[in-house]
């Protein structure tokens, strides 16, 4: 999004994939020709039908005070704008200011302070203070804390300093430090958009918080602040780029970034943090992110962009740049322009000035974690992603999700399943986890010759049992393998129904939906290989028409005596 008049580009907001710095100067130049045909338009629409603009008196500085000022405290205020430390500076700054109050608007005798001439100095010295530090720094080339126009604050990475989350991170650059902290959920912990928006839901998002104590300031720490929600925003399109897939890493994903100190670039500082706190996380991003503020100072001819404002540059500047990437491009890029005469010849050199100071800070991060762990927290929830037959649905969902139900229970799990056959499976847990899925394998997969089951009789006949191998699944125990070895004259006499077994498939008839089984310690099949297994055969001699009534229903081979399935789209349990 880019907005400006005929004369510059004012505001840019910016979301990419990674593209170059020359890319983006192509696209605002783009956008600023379109820009002027708008204005056009505009100005036409104001001559037919606008009408006149109100006059608004901007307040002016008394000169002749102003000189006086300068005069008197000139030293003192250049003095104490030099010193490095934020606070001390400001504090320095200050007593300055209470001094020319003092002097030029203190009452006099038997009168009171005359409000309005207190403002007026004030004004005063407010004019007087940005004229020596912008004059300092375009002109003389000195920043209010010493460095170069492209050296970055000292910098600082830690990672796993919050004991219990997913993983967390903090990055400390001059006095800005911001601390983030990572959590994983599961897909149903996704994040509802309800707006006009065609966004129904995320899956990842970032939260800032700047809280009153980060500038020395007490305050009441309520919801979020215009200024918490857009950094915040910022830094999520900053890291979304670089975040995979639900296919590939099936987690919601949420940061929240806290601002523990502020000197300017706090978002910058968030979205360096948030980078380092996801690869802690184990969350795999395509490549780390790093942050930089970028000022400008524009003193007539004379101009100078800075790299890593600090709050007294973003406060006095011409220029907010704001610009986040990886090594191959950018990601996120925010720009406020306070005048008309930046040209594009400074933007080139400000984005790539940009570049090289974000690169020197991805160095400096990689000092820290160097890439994804492979590895997710021990405190992290376990999300695995299974592929069934979109056949065997019904069969793992149950009639009215009864089977689904009694997984959940039984391993504390929750379990999506889409209608692609997709399953999704969370616990607490890796071994509850791994559990779940050995069991819906077990319950969906097509049975094979050789393969075992603990199964339940759930009916007897004159020619046998039949034994539930999964839900929905059956397999014909014959009448001559109930009891090896011996003859028996009734099922019943050896097993009953609700009995468990051990058993093994010995016959798969696809075609007539037949299995055959023998109990897993007959000799006759224990240690055999499935094709001498096939050689064995089950003993079921006698035509029955397959299925339990012995010829009436005949039980399929794909796992579903009842379906179940109603309705469409995704399904949560």
């Amino acid at each position: 999004v880019v907005s400006g008049s005929t004369e510059a580009i004012l505001m840019v907001e910016c979301g990419s994939e990674g593209v170059s710095e020359v890319e983006v100067l192509d696209a605002l130049d783009i956008a600023h020709e379109e820009i002027k045909k708008i204005c056009a338009t505009i100005e036409e629409l104001r001559a037919q039908a606008g009408k006149e603009k109100l006059e608004v008196v901007e307040p002016k500085v008394d000169p002749e005070l102003l000189e006086q000022i300068q005069t008197s405290f000139g030293s003192k205020l250049d003095e104490a704008t030099q010193i490095p430390d934020k606070l001390a500076r400001q504090e320095a700054a200050k007593a300055v200011e209470e001094e020319v109050l003092e002097q030029f608007a203190a009452a006099g005798e038997g009168t009171e302070v005359d409000p309005e001439r207190r403002t007026e100095v004030s004004r005063a010295f407010d004019a007087l203070e940005k004229d020596v530090i912008r004059r300092r720094i375009a002109v003389d080339k000195k920043r209010p804390d010493g460095r170069a126009q492209d050296e970055i604050r000292p910098i600082e990475c830690e990672v796993d300093i919050s004991p219990r989350v997913h993983g967390s991170a903090l990055f400390t650059r001059g006095e800005t430090q911001i601390l983030s902290n990572v959590a994983l959920g599961t897909s149903r912990m996704d994040m509802r958009i309800d707006n006009l928006g065609l966004l129904e839901s995320k899956t990842f998002w970032h939260h800032y918080n700047f809280p009153p104590f980060s500038v020395g300031e007490a305050g009441f720490m309520r919801g979020p602040k215009r200024r918490d929600i857009g950094h915040g925003a910022l830094a999520e399109r900053a890291l979304a780029a670089t975040i995979p897939s639900q296919e590939d890493f099936p987690y919601v994903v949420r940061v929240v970034s806290e601002t523990l100190e502020s000197n300017g670039s706090s978002s910058m500082g968030s979205v360096c943090a948030s980078s380092m706190a996801l690869q802690a996380a184990g969350v795999p991003v395509s490549a780390p992110v790093a942050g930089v503020a970028m000022g400008l100072i524009k003193e007539g001819d004379d101009h100078v962009v800075l790299t890593d404002i600090a709050g007294v540059e973003d406060h006095l500047g011409d220029m907010d740049f704001k610009v986040a990437g990886t090594a191959d491009g950018i990601t996120a890029l925010q720009m406020d322009i306070k005048i008309s005469g930046v040209t594009f010849d400074i933007l080139r050199d400000a984005l790539e000035q940009a570049r090289q100071g974000r690169l020197f800070i991805l160095d400096k991060m990689s000092d820290a974690i160097d890439g994804p762990r492979e590895q997710l927290s021990q405190f992290a929830p376990r999300i695995e992603q299974i592929k069934i037959d979109p056949d065997k649905i019904g069969a793992l969902i149950g009639k009215g999700g009864e089977t689904i139900r009694a997984l959940s229970e039984e391993f504390e799990a929750d379990i999506n399943v889409e209608d692609d056959g997709t399953v999704q499976v969370y616990a607490p847990s890796g071994a509850l986890v791994d559990a779940c899925i050995a069991r819906i394998e077990a319950m969906t997969k097509e049975a094979e010759v050789g393969d075992q089951f603990k199964g339940k009789v759930v009916k007897t006949t004159a020619f046998g049992a039949f034994v539930e191998l999964t839900k929905g699944t059956d397999g014909l125990l014959h009448i001559s393998n109930v009891k090896p070895g011996e003859r028996v004259e009734s099922v019943e006499d050896v097993l009953s129904q609700g009995d468990e077994l051990d058993v093994t498939v010995v016959e798969v008839d696809r075609e007539r939906g037949r299995i055959g089984l023998r109990l897993s310690d007959d000799p006759a099949v224990e240690g055999k290989s499935p094709a001498e297994l096939a050689n064995v055969g089950s003993g079921d001699r006698g035509p029955r028409g397959g299925g339990r009534d012995g010829g009436g229903r005949r039980e399929r081979l794909d796992g579903g005596r009842e379906r179940g399935r109603s309705g469409s789209g995704r399904r949560r349990h």
